[in-house]
């Protein structure tokens, strides 16, 4: 795992401050843009750090917060409470998650990061990990990345093109109210 001083730079930029404790770029955009970074569990001064991804794009960042203005994290919320094979899908993501943060360094917490096993809090978390381990790794995340592609018309610029749509998902994006997520 290495990360260079131009990809540091440049999430720097994305951040609007420095960046701390990047291991190494783990999603680059469709236009070649740093779009997650992989964190060490603890930062270099030893504050624990539990988000391994970390999304930085600010296209996604900016999609990830309508979408949570337009309440899908309470739809996918609601959804694990009632499925129990998505349940265990999620289950198996934050069990994957803790092993991957794991093996770098041990934090002594279950904790993984964006409410999981068992809440939806953060789709910036689902959509960096998502794109960082690709769209079979976990069905929440695929459907995240896919809402952003869809709403925020990143597909080919900050998704890639192949990304499952919403349709193939079965999804209805006009379920969501984005009254008051903001422009894209």
């Amino acid at each position: 795992m290495s990360v260079t001083e131009t990809e540091l730079a440049v999430v720097a930029e994305q951040l609007g401050r420095e960046p701390r404790g990047v291991l190494e770029i783990s999603y680059y955009s469709p236009d070649g843009v740093p779009g997650v970074v992989k964190t060490a569990p603890k930062l270099p001064d030893g504050t624990p750090f539990p988000t391994l991804y970390y999304l930085t794009d600010p296209r996604l960042t900016a999609e990830a917060s309508r979408l949570e203005v337009a309440h899908v994290m309470k739809w996918m919320e609601a959804r694990l409470a009632e499925d129990a094979e998505l349940a265990a899908d999620y289950r198996a993501a934050h069990e994957h998650y803790l092993a991957e943060r794991n093996a770098i360094e041990d934090l002594g917490t279950d904790f993984s990061g964006g409410g999981m096993p068992d809440r939806v809090k953060c789709l910036h978390v689902l959509i960096a990990y998502a794109l960082s381990e690709g769209p079979e790794r976990f069905r929440l995340g695929t459907e995240s990345v896919a809402l952003a592609a869809e709403h925020g018309k990143l597909r080919g610029t900050a998704i890639p093109e192949d990304w499952p749509t919403v349709e193939e998902l079965g999804i209805d994006p006009g379920q969501f109210d984005f009254s008051n997520a903001g422009v894209n």
